[in-house]
């Protein structure tokens, strides 16, 4: 029996964060009391408020803690909270405390999961997939690292037979999954602090590659050395999955889709750049695999409306545009620029950037000022710290950044005074960037372009 059914209170340390949010949403939707703790308020805790999801904001042990009875409640952590008192207390009182990797591995065990893992693209591939499973009516369950535009949120329950779900490389967190089909992205250096050197990174993704069972299941971008057999995607160059012909018309993307066996002309989406066409190219090749015909699948990409905080733009009646990404790492970055740059090339790019993290910000930096060059004026927030404290990175700071960045127009400044200094600009388009809470602003911005 899996252990999971044997508990009825679920408790999250860390419940704000996206991979963790899609966990308590399953076991709320499933009739259990699901609370938890998060250092901040979010839309995204308070949506799980409003869903009836018991949270607090403190690390207090209080009533609603030793209330709970370690016999019936599982305590689920994510690696990125290190040190808190109340994690201290139920290990203290041997309640059994798991990370969510775990957790999510055991809920999957028991579907063909299809696991989606890589530096960059895992959230909009995933995403996709869960889409297109959606669209062709295949029972299934999806684990999202990001809000689907489609369906509003980063979980959903059509059946039980598949599970989609992002396979998250921080901390080795994919290892604990059971993948019957998987695809990998991208293996770029990141998350140095857990790994050391992009060898290192490389090896925990053949590890995870390693864990499925068919060559003919896992899908690597081609051009990726896994270390086992496999099928390959490409764009613009032939693979065994393959898309090309790409062409804009009228704020649309066309592309034509390769099999082994046959070509299949003219799909058509409104997801800007050459790497989302990639990501549906993988997407595609595994619900090809699924038994999903062509004609459902064409007409999925077609109403498929992205993901929050994934390239989301805005065309307002006075000519202005804004974008808001969750790029946070210098490839991420230069992939948004590029698809700027590309449909836009004439108009004038006011970037708000928000860095991510002290050691990332210090493992690429170089990286981030090149990219960030590339905008014509640029508004550098403070390092959103998340697990990290400024203490232990001496002199990484944003200002420290900002000196890499080789445009004339750039400043730094904090995120509360981000906006007003927004608003003091000439610009046509603007893209706000960055993984921490620089979402805060995304409201205020779009009220004020929209009066303008």
């Amino acid at each position: 029996m899996n252990i999971l059914q044997t508990y009825q209170t679920f408790y999250f340390v860390g419940i704000g964060g996206i991979g963790m949010s899609a966990l308590a949403r399953y076991f709320n939707a499933s009739g259990k009391k699901v609370l938890g703790y998060d250092k901040t308020n979010t839309k995204l805790t308070q949506n799980l408020m409003n869903e009836g999801i018991d949270i607090v904001f403190e690390d207090l042990i209080d009533e609603r803690i030793t209330s709970l009875q370690k016999e019936n409640t599982l305590v689920i952590y994510t690696p990125a909270i290190k040190t808190l008192g109340i994690l201290d207390y139920f290990n203290q009182n041997q309640f059994e405390v798991l990370k969510r990797a775990k957790v999510l591995g055991l809920i999957t065990e028991n579907t063909d999961c299809i696991a989606i893992a890589g530096t960059h693209g895992k959230t909009t591939t995933s995403t996709l997939v869960a889409h297109l499973c959606k669209e062709a009516d295949l029972p299934f369950s999806c684990f999202l690292g990001g809000i689907s535009e489609n369906f509003k949120s980063n979980f959903l329950y059509n059946g039980s037979t598949y599970s989609v779900v992002e396979a998250d490389e921080y901390d080795r967190s994919f290892l604990n999954l059971s993948p019957d089909w998987a695809v990998v992205t991208s293996t770029d250096a990141d998350h140095l602090d857990i790994y050391g050197d992009i060898n290192h990174i490389e090896e925990g993704f053949r590890q995870f590659a390693a864990l499925v069972p068919q060559d003919k299941q896992l899908f690597v971008r081609k051009g990726l050395k896994i270390g086992r057999g496999h099928q390959t995607y490409a764009v613009n160059e032939p693979a065994d999955y393959y898309s090309d012909n790409l062409r804009m018309e009228h704020d649309k993307i066309y592309f034509d889709f390769h099999t082994p066996t046959e070509t299949i002309k003219d799909f058509v989406w409104e997801i800007p750049g050459i790497h989302n066409v990639e990501n549906a190219t993988a997407a595609l090749a595994i619900l090809h695999n699924l038994g999903a015909d062509f004609d459902t699948l064409k007409k999925a990409i077609a109403n498929f409306k992205g993901i929050k905080r994934r390239y989301t733009k805005h065309i307002y009646q006075n000519g202005k545009i804004y974008i808001d990404d969750y790029a946070h790492h210098p490839t991420e970055i230069n992939a948004v620029m590029s698809s700027i740059r590309t449909f836009y090339p004439d108009k004038k790019l006011l970037v708000a950037f928000q860095p991510h993290l002290f050691s990332r910000t210090r493992d690429f930096a170089d990286g981030f000022a090149e990219s960030l060059s590339k905008a014509d004026e640029l508004i550098l927030l403070d390092i959103y710290p998340a697990r990290e404290l400024q203490e232990n990175f001496e002199g990484i700071t944003s200002s420290w950044l900002l000196d890499k960045v080789t445009l004339d127009k750039k400043e730094v400044s904090t995120l509360s005074g981000a906006f007003e200094k927004i608003k003091e600009k000439d610009f046509d388009i603007l893209l706000t960037v960055g993984a921490g809470n620089i979402d805060t602003l995304y409201d205020p911005i779009c009220e004020w372009i929209n009066k303008l």
